[in-house]
């Protein structure tokens, strides 16, 4: 290890957030709030989730702004800007006498709530001023929190530093410990870290943040609140700095490879130290997060003499022989290590840090695509916003895992966090599942896209926001490429232009290893953004809009033969799962509403799930797929979106709550083309999916009711009632089998599926009778009884011999009968249902509907959960608290 002479005051370049997080056990289903401590280092994170109280007013009741707070707030980016750093000023900060910050503030009418927190998510679908791309519920407004904060006297009178990491607040967080002004962070997405310890006193201390939610801040749900993870960190004043090591793997092979580290070393005290600083790497168990076995490799130790209050760069570099690599699934294992960081001062170590990481190479060729450890790894992707369904915005590490597992189900081996920083465990289970990772930042850049995003703050927080972030992720294996931008109403211009160098020459002073992408739904080949950027993002342009089929993707192949390409978004092919509107247009791909209003029903604010239409720039899955095929150099594609999420209900904005976009609906339900995906990135996975099911009124009866059929097979025969509709064969480009002459008459279809002339699969689809009960299934029935950990629970309205009633509608009541257990919330992916997320009592849509429950904090045994409805026979699951 080789002693660095840079001062990082200024320059504090390598870092990783994932390191804290390290320090304590998060399983990989379960959500903790354990408090973590190492005796031998003083070092200590602790969950402070817990035992908060908040309101919200949808007025401002305290007079503050964030023009009268910034003065106070800038100085929390000092660490992550390159010129002069913010002064604090020295006269009184606003706030101190409101009486919200005050300890003897009386709060017991406040709500109780426990983090993470999304004020708005229990609300009804009628805010004031928030419309349908917003999703209708309260997000806006000011919330306040406020805890008691205990901070034990020997932490106080040994000196150590006290911190405040706060892993995501929306927006314009501002903090006050003791009735006086910490500091803040306005960006709603970024983690930050406030330094407590000149306002912290021995015993109780009074922890107050306020929260600024305006309308028209995002062109999505953003939810509000302290909706992540927040920490308190104490460690000595000699210590790894946040995001503290910057880890990279420069030569990989099967053989050997070499890992070079970077470490920050801070000194918050006011003298010299001379500072030991030794790495030992480890294998990581993925599931506990902790070392295993013994030292893969060792660096070697080096003295750093660390200057009072600055911080100083220590590197080191070592060969691990025949490791164990990083890469995604199938072909390749998600294996992963940990550096733990030792600080010693005349041989007492007074500081431990874990950092945890994945040897893996990536490259990027532009013809051949993303090469991860030297194979070729065609991206097979999608956009995923933060929200999770009926939970909000409220970070949940169970639910983030469920989303990514059914998208890794259905091939998915790529996620693109638009428009922001995710979540630090989103990151988490994406390096443990294997997925690749487009990590992107901002949405807006200089102009707004609507009146109160992001471009207002952006000149002043683009560099330290886009340091602090990269800084906190860059460490994950899972990240292949960073994007810094999506659609940005500047990007055909000089400003975007130079913007986007400025932003993209930050990055690759952060982390040279990786390249740079945004994505463009406008720019051209001859614009200078395009030429600028590292990687070709193109949205809907390579598919070509709508009904066109002229494709991008030559024009920027042919004047950037070295760049990658690939499609930043792609399809946002829209529809309701389970419903089927006729007639079906003859087309690849349709705009839903065009001749005649076909695909869509603007009467009941649906579209059909033949997955045929899309909005105007937009375009089917079969179309895409043509396009990628005939432009084999594009190195994949990132669909929008993976999941519904709630706003943008495209193509019924006045009259819905949450998008049509998803393969996967708000609730977890699979729609139809989930399986075209499946049937075209699983290709060696035997499967047939047919529709649209076989159950219609008596006025349907010998109409015209085309049958389509996805399978990874490349023929299959369709019989309708026994008796064969025919044999097709796959064409060229053909990604489904169509039969769209077939007229319905009840009974059964079914589908035979070969491949290479041989029987592949199979699927049928049957006329179902009248209602008769609820079947209940849960993804899991055993979980952990930390009050975070959840079961989704799927009840499907069935006949007598248990077959799914397709139109089924009933209302469903949701019920704890016993045990320490309790509903979170229910849905059933119907954009159109305004019934609220907390609701017990919902009705199916297209047969099916969820609930979602969750234990009470350290609770232990049996949990009945029951779904009734009237004139049907209940279900009933049992789970169990671990």
């Amino acid at each position: 290890m080789i002693l660095n002479s840079r001062i990082l005051s200024s320059f504090c370049r390598f870092i990783l957030l994932g390191l804290l997080l390290s320090t304590f056990s998060v399983s990989a289903a379960v959500q903790t709030v354990v408090k973590s401590r190492d005796y031998a280092t003083g070092r200590e994170r602790s969950s402070l989730n817990a035992d908060w109280r908040f309101t919200r007013f949808t007025s401002n009741p305290d007079s503050l702004s964030y023009n009268t707070l910034k003065p106070w707030i800038l100085p929390a980016a000092n660490d992550f800007v390159s010129e002069a750093a913010h002064q604090r000023p020295s006269s009184p900060a606003p706030g101190a006498n409101v009486s919200y910050v005050q300890a003897d503030f009386d709060d017991e009418a406040w709500e109780k709530v426990t983090l993470p927190h999304d004020w708005a998510i229990s609300g009804t679908f009628d805010a004031p001023g928030v419309d349908g791309g917003q999703g209708r519920l309260p997000i806006n407004g000011v919330g306040w929190y406020r805890r008691t904060l205990s901070v034990d006297t020997g932490i106080i009178n040994s000196g150590k530093s006290i911190f405040l990491d706060v892993d995501g607040a929306m927006a314009y967080a501002v903090v006050w410990l003791n009735g006086q002004l910490v500091g803040g962070w306005p960006y709603g997405y970024n983690s930050f870290r406030l330094d407590l310890t000149l306002f912290a006193k021995s015993g109780e201390n009074t922890l107050a943040i306020r929260l600024d939610n305006e309308l028209e801040s995002s062109r999505w749900y953003p939810g509000a609140g302290l909706y992540r993870n927040i920490w308190l960190v104490t460690v000595n004043p000699v210590h790894v700095g946040q995001f503290g090591t910057y880890i990279t793997t420069p030569a990989v092979s099967t053989q050997e490879a070499t890992i070079n580290i970077e470490i920050e070393v801070e000194n918050k005290g006011n003298r010299i130290s001379h500072v030991e600083v030794a790495t030992e790497v480890y294998e990581l168990d993925t599931v506990t997060r902790k070392a295993t076995g013994e030292a893969v490799a060792t660096f070697t130790a080096v003295t750093a003499s660390v200057a009072g209050q600055t911080k100083q760069a220590v590197d080191g570099s070592v060969t691990i022989q025949s490791p164990k690599l990083w890469g995604p699934p199938p072909t390749q294992n998600p294996n992963e290590y940990v550096a733990i960081t030792t600080l010693s001062i005349n041989g007492t170590t007074v500081d431990a840090y874990e950092s945890p990481f994945g040897i893996r190479s990536v490259t990027y060729d532009a013809n051949t695509g993303v090469h991860i450890n030297g194979e070729a790894v065609y991206i097979q992707g999608t956009c995923n916003h933060h929200g999770l369904g009926s939970l909000g915005a409220a970070f949940n590490t169970r639910a983030a895992e469920r989303q990514i597992q059914m998208l890794q189900d259905m091939g998915n081996n790529a996620l693109r966090t638009s428009h922001n920083p995710p979540a630090p465990e989103y990151l988490e289970i994406a390096d443990r599942l294997g997925l690749l990772v487009m990590d992107e930042i901002f949405d807006t850049w200089n102009f707004a896209k609507v009146d109160n995003d992001f471009h207002r703050i952006f000149p002043q927080w683009r560099e330290p926001d886009l340091r602090s972030f990269i800084r906190r992720d860059r460490n994950h294996p899972s990240i292949i490429a960073w994007s810094v931008g999506n659609e940005l109403p500047e990007q055909s211009n000089s400003t975007g232009a130079a913007t986007g160098k400025a932003l993209q020459d930050i990055v690759h002073e952060e982390d040279p290893t990786r390249l740079v992408t945004l994505g463009m739904n406008n720019a051209k080949p001859s614009t200078a953004l395009a030429e600028i950027i590292d990687i070709i993002g193109l949205n809907y342009q390579g598919e070509g809009k709508g009904n066109s089929w002229e494709s991008t993707f030559p024009a920027f192949h042919n004047t950037f033969p070295d760049k990658m390409i690939w499609s930043t978004e792609s399809a946002s092919t829209v529809s309701s799962r389970g419903i089927y509107i006729f007639p079906v247009t003859h087309n690849k791909s349709a705009i839903v509403g065009g001749g005649a209003g076909e695909g869509g029903d603007p009467i009941a604010n649906h579209v059909s799930s033949y997955d045929l239409y899309a909005p105007e720039w937009a375009a089917s899955p079969d179309k895409v797929f043509e396009q990628q095929d005939r432009h084999p150099y594009v190195a994949g594609e990132f669909v929008w979106t993976g999941w519904d999420y709630i706003g943008e209900p495209t193509p019924y904005d006045n009259s819905s709550r949450s998008s049509y976009f998803g393969i996967i609906d708000l609730a977890g339900f699979k729609k139809d083309r989930f399986y075209l995906y499946q049937a075209r990135w699983r290709p060696d996975l035997p499967m047939a999916h047919i529709l649209p099911h076989w159950t219609w009124p008596a006025d349907r009866v010998g109409k015209v009711t085309p049958v389509h059929v996805f399978t990874s097979g490349d023929e299959a025969e369709l019989f309708v009632n026994g008796v064969s509709a025919g044999r097709q064969q796959k064409g060229e480009y053909d990604y489904r089998l169509r039969w769209d002459n077939v007229t319905y008459t009840p009974g059964s279809i079914n589908v035979v599926a070969y491949k290479n002339g041989t029987k592949w699969s199979s699927a049928s689809q049957v006329t179902a009778g009248p209602a008769a009960s609820l079947n209940a299934t849960a993804d899991r029935t055993t979980i952990s009884g930390d009050g975070y950990d959840l079961s989704f629970i799927s009840i499907a309205v069935v006949d007598v011999n248990g077959i799914l009633v397709p139109q089924a509608g009933n209302e469903i009541t949701f019920s704890v009968s016993s045990g320490p257990g309790e509903i979170v919330s229910t849905d059933n992916g119907d954009p159109t249902d305004m019934t609220p997320f907390p609701s017990q009592s919902r009705k199916a849509f297209s047969g099916q509907a969820l609930v979602i429950v969750k234990t009470e904090p350290g609770a232990k045994g049996e949990i009945i959960v029951e779904a009734k409805a009237d004139g049907l026979t209940g279900g009933i699951i049992v789970l169990t608290a671990v």
